[in-house]
């Protein structure tokens, strides 16, 4: 079942390659939407996709990558809305 995801994710997470191993994960796991900082210098990641691949990912997410230090995620289900052909990082 395809499935949608948000996500914020808290921590040292800014700064060490978090946003693009977060694309590579997702495109891995064949996932389309999106990856972007925001001010509050957390990471925020929308992805659609088969609900396996959406667990996938969030489990990722809750260590990232190699010198990130993750301390929260927040976790939003919903319904798939095939708005996005890709997985990309938003300036």
């Amino acid at each position: 079942m395809f499935k949608k995801i948000h996500l914020l994710i808290s921590g040292n997470v800014q700064g060490v390659f978090y946003r693009a191993n977060t694309k590579k994960k997702a495109e891995e796991f064949g996932l389309t939407g999106w990856v972007k900082n925001t001010l509050d210098n957390e990471v925020e990641i929308l992805a659609e996709g088969e609900e396996e691949n959406l667990k996938r990912l969030i489990k990722w997410c809750c260590n990232g990558s190699e010198n990130a230090v993750v301390e929260g995620i927040k976790i939003k289900w919903g319904d798939c809305e095939n708005k996005f052909d890709k997985f990309e990082i938003i300036v």
